[in-house]
């Protein structure tokens, strides 16, 4: 899923470079701001609901949508923008790839952590404390 956000951002991006130039600066702010946004809130939902392995799972889901990020923008850049071909899959594998694990690995880490935190966790409530015989009124001590 976060492949397909990735993807569809730097599609998007990318055709906003070619058919609208002079706003391409807040085009890729907004657009960097979005996905930063989708992992962040993402990971916090997690961190909050504590859900088991939340940070292999994230870990993997960075490692997997770098590369199928970087393949599906090749491939539909080609289609949608301009007829990028075979040539641009290596730098989208490598340097691509790495930064859009880098933009999910970050945001969602500190999500899962302030998640984490926001979420009451039943094993740190405290427990009642013992009451010792001596403590209670007389009429009330067991026997």
């Amino acid at each position: 899923m976060l492949a397909a956000v990735h993807a569809v951002a730097a599609v998007g991006v990318a055709w906003a470079s070619v058919f609208y130039r002079d706003s391409q600066t807040v085009v890729t702010s907004v657009v960097f701001a979005v996905v930063v946004g989708v992992a962040l809130t993402w990971g916090a939902i997690d961190g909050w609901l504590r859900a088991p392995e939340r940070g292999r799972t994230w870990l993997l889901a960075a490692v997997t949508a770098g590369p199928t990020a970087g393949v599906a923008y090749v491939i539909g850049r080609a289609i949608f923008v301009d007829q990028t071909g075979i040539s641009a899959l290596g730098v989208q594998l490598t340097s691509g790839a790495a930064f859009i694990v880098l933009l999910v690995i970050v945001p969602a880490g500190l999500g899962l952590f302030v998640g984490g935190r926001l979420s009451p966790d039943p094993a740190e409530e405290p427990e009642p404390e013992p009451v010792s015989p001596r403590s209670m009124p007389r009429g009330k001590r067991p026997r």
